[in-house]
């Protein structure tokens, strides 16, 4: 009864994150294991089913081309979510080394880093990416480069606080005395105490990111047909939305929820690592 008492008390306390994790661990199952779950390879066309709406043989209808949408909702799922993924760590791994050594070694080395931050986030930064992107071919690798290169600046920040306030703890001075270098002490005695907001940075940095990808898409200057992904799906079916609505109110479902489960588990997981949230 104690231990039954106690996970209900957990899953009341946590439901939150409970629900984020159910999400993002679903969403990922159905992404990883898309040839596995998809009925039908994304590029099958089936022209005697064109625009057919869902039923037993196609679960979420058929696009223009006679293509299923199930299928085709898996496979954009691993585009979409290994953007995210990519994009995230290119951000958080620029974002969490900026931070470090602006925190620890301070002076120019501060200033010089946070003017460059400052100057980034006088950019709105969709408009700095669709500027870039631009001027680069619209595939899947430049956008994950170019996302992870424009949104570094707010882990940067975050890394920073945290260390400065970590390198006058007395840890860190007894390390110093003991004759241990600056990048050891940044590595091994900073870094691991700092990684709280940047888990949480990275895990609401994922929603971003997909939500950028699916807008990039969308606009046509993201990832090209005919590889699904959930933004392109959604423009593929804007111009039938009158005749044929689940071609986008599938892939804008997929989208919402997915960033849905990101935000709920990153949101979670800053309450119970706050300190001042655990209350």
């Amino acid at each position: 009864m104690m231990r039954i008492s106690a996970f209900t008390r957990f899953t009341a306390r946590h439901i939150m994150l409970l629900l984020g994790l159910a999400i993002v661990f679903f969403m990922s199952l159905a992404a990883l294991c898309a040839p596995i779950f998809a009925p039908y390879p994304p590029f099958a066309l089936h022209l005697e089913h064109i625009l057919e709406p869902p039923s037993s043989q196609f679960w979420l209808g058929t696009d223009r081309l006679g293509r299923d949408v199930f299928s085709r909702m898996l496979y954009g799922g691993r585009v979409s979510l290994w953007v995210g993924f990519v994009a995230v760590g290119i951000s958080v791994s620029i974002g969490t080394a900026l931070g470090l050594i602006s925190g620890y070694f301070r002076h120019w080395v501060d200033e010089a880093v946070m003017r460059a931050v400052d100057i980034m986030l006088c950019f709105p930064s969709f408009f700095l990416i669709l500027a870039v992107i631009a001027f680069l071919e619209p595939d899947m690798t430049n956008i994950m480069i170019v996302i992870g290169l424009t949104s570094w600046m707010g882990v940067a920040r975050l890394v920073r606080a945290e260390t400065l306030s970590l390198r006058e703890r007395e840890f860190v001075d007894a390390a110093r005395l003991a004759g241990v270098s600056s990048w050891r002490i940044l590595l091994l005695h900073i870094l691991p105490n700092a990684l709280a907001p940047v888990l949480i940075s990275a895990t609401l940095g994922v929603a971003g990111a997909i939500l950028v990808e699916s807008s990039l898409s969308f606009l046509g200057l993201g990832v090209q047909p005919p590889t699904a992904s959930w933004g392109n799906m959604l423009m593929e079916g804007k111009a039938v939305i009158e005749i044929a609505p689940w071609l986008s109110v599938y892939p804008g479902l997929a989208i919402l929820i997915t960033v849905l489960g990101y935000n709920l588990l990153g949101e979670s997981l800053r309450d119970m690592l706050d300190p001042r949230m655990r209350q």
